[in-house]
């Protein structure tokens, strides 16, 4: 593992998008503006959290009751090859090379040093970079495409030559999907996630109506992606408008364009796309073994209920999302600042995703059997339980990697990630060949998403001192809540009947949310039931300028 943060670089690379300096400490003179910084930063923060939540739950609500739509439409295997190409989409993401997070960090640091004429330069050299090499990107994937769809994957002869097509028509959005991450990058440093939400929200609603709208009169995948193409079409356009508002005005973009400017975000970047890809294989690598070893079927049976839990990713990328900038701008000078941010961060995690978790390790099999019928419920309600242990831990571990990120140390990221994939998917290919079937595939996942929890907050720890009692605070309500959500799934898994199941969720579901409230001061906890109070106050602009 690279060095501590506490290692003093050179007065230049300090100024880096990269740099790893050591928190300054707090003097006597600083404490009044940072408690008045911290007041107001709740605020700001819980409302830029509530936006980015709404963005992604909103569209979300359509998406799940459109699911079963989409697959009486479909049929299981189309169904279960449909999910495979989201899963490329996924996959498109990393190629930004990790600059949107890396704008967002540097724009938002140069804000807060009185820099931010430099921003507009930077953008457009990131953007002609990406552009460049995501077109790159795609032209190889259409090339590759035949042979995934014709030799790697168990894809029946009938469907080949439409998945081939289907798959080509989505490779258009490769470069869409790195712009929207570099733009989105770009605003979140400006902090419009109000704005960007606003928008967001019907154009991602499209991105799930317009398949079912497309289906009803032309019953093809093709067309399916082309609809999903038009949605990041729109969503590019959008962001680009705002982009252009949000920066100085009159400054032009593309004007001077030197790969100098993007060299310290391709750096830092480079790092982030490493963990990034990793983070993709990791996630999305064992449905591909499933389809390899077992039966499009099977990926059904399996993807369908991991992407249900993956849903709940919407709470800690809500919550990151507002962390990284605010994370990056104090972490170098203001260090108790940024570890109350950790903790917060990530005990609102808990508190939000926690009663999820347990209703979907309780309900497993009733969800499923409401959702997507008897079919899908007895095919996937052990795979929902066993999975809904893990994403109680991969949610809680958003909030020191966006520490990791503000502090330019996405190389403990990428290491990290890479010994989890050297050590999870052999085991998930172990498993899955010795006959332990989609369970056992879901419970190296879950294992593995508790690995990285706790190894992630233990990295925070040796690399940013300040923030370690935090990290270590932060251990009572994750064992807490994970060992509430595992009891209810064990007495699903033995059929235990509903009274017991109850009990187990609502002590389970108690004793997390005392342990929050009990990692919480008591400013924190007026804070938190006046929220609970007016729900509304956290949807208002924080700031002006902010939106």
């Amino acid at each position: 593992m690279p060095g501590r943060a506490g290692r003093v670089r050179s007065s230049s690379a300090a100024r880096d998008a990269g740099d790893r300096s050591k928190p300054r400490a707090m003097t006597a003179a600083d404490t009044t503006d940072v408690a008045g910084r911290r007041q107001a930063g709740r605020g700001a923060i819980a409302s830029h959290v509530a936006w980015n939540a709404a963005g992604r739950g909103l569209p979300l609500l359509l998406a799940l009751a459109l699911t079963p739509v989409l697959v009486a439409l479909m049929g299981i295997e189309r169904w279960g090859l449909f999910t495979l190409a989201l899963a490329m989409v996924g996959v498109f993401g990393v190629f930004d090379l990790g600059v949107g997070q890396a704008l967002t960090r540097t724009i938002a640091e140069r804000i807060g040093a009185g820099r931010g004429e430099e921003a507009p330069g930077l953008v457009g050299a990131a953007l002609a970079c990406l552009v460049g090499i995501s077109v790159a990107v795609a032209a190889l994937a259409w090339a590759c495409i035949p042979f995934l769809v014709e030799r790697l994957l168990r894809i029946p002869p009938a469907l080949q030559a439409e998945a081939v097509a289907a798959m080509r028509v989505l490779v258009v959005a490769a470069p869409l999907v790195v712009v929207n991450a570099a733009l989105w990058g770009v605003l979140a440093a400006y902090r419009r996630f109000r704005a960007m939400n606003l928008v967001t929200m019907p154009v991602s609603a499209f991105y799930y109506l317009g398949p079912v709208l497309t289906l009803l009169v032309w019953d093809s995948l093709v067309g399916v992606m082309l609809a999903l193409v038009a949605c990041r079409l729109a969503m590019t356009i959008a962001y680009a408008v705002m982009m252009r508002r949000a920066l100085p005005a009159g400054a032009p973009l593309f004007r001077g364009l030197r790969v100098a400017r993007v060299v310290p975000l391709l750096k830092l970047g480079g790092w982030m796309t490493f963990a990034g890809l990793l983070t993709q294989a990791l996630t999305y690598a064992d449905r591909f073994l499933i389809g390899a070893l077992i039966s499009l079927t099977a990926v059904a049976f399996y993807a369908t209920p991991l992407d249900l839990v993956m849903r709940a990713w919407i709470l800690p990328v809500a919550v990151a999302q507002a962390l990284l900038p605010a994370m990056a701008g104090a972490f170098a000078t203001r260090a108790a600042e940024t570890a109350d941010l950790l903790r917060r961060g990530a005990l609102a995690i808990v508190a939000l995703v926690l009663p999820a978790c347990l209703v979907l390790a309780g309900a497993a099999w009733m969800l499923l059997r409401l959702w997507l019928g008897a079919e899908f419920a007895d095919g996937g309600a052990a795979v929902l339980r066993i999975l809904a242990v893990g994403v109680f831990f991969s949610c809680a571990a958003f909030a020191p990697a966006a520490l990791l990120d503000a502090m330019g140390r996405p190389d403990a990221t990428a290491r990290f990630a890479l010994a989890q994939a050297l050590v999870f998917l052999p085991l998930t290919a172990l498993v899955l060949w010795l006959g332990g079937g989609i369970a056992g595939a879901a419970a190296v996942w879950a294992l593995r998403c508790t690995v990285d929890c706790a190894g992630k907050l233990a990295i925070v720890a040796r690399l940013y001192p300040a923030a370690a009692p935090a990290a270590r605070g932060l251990a009572a309500p994750l064992a807490g809540g994970g060992a509430g959500v595992l009891a209810v799934a064990l007495a699903g898994s033995i059929g235990a009947g509903w009274p017991v199941i109850l009990a187990l969720g609502l002590a389970g579901g108690g004793l997390g949310l005392a342990l929050v409230l009990r990692a919480l001061s008591a400013a924190e906890r007026r804070d938190l039931f006046h929220l609970l109070r007016h729900p509304r106050a956290a949807l208002r602009p924080a700031a002006a300028g902010s939106s």
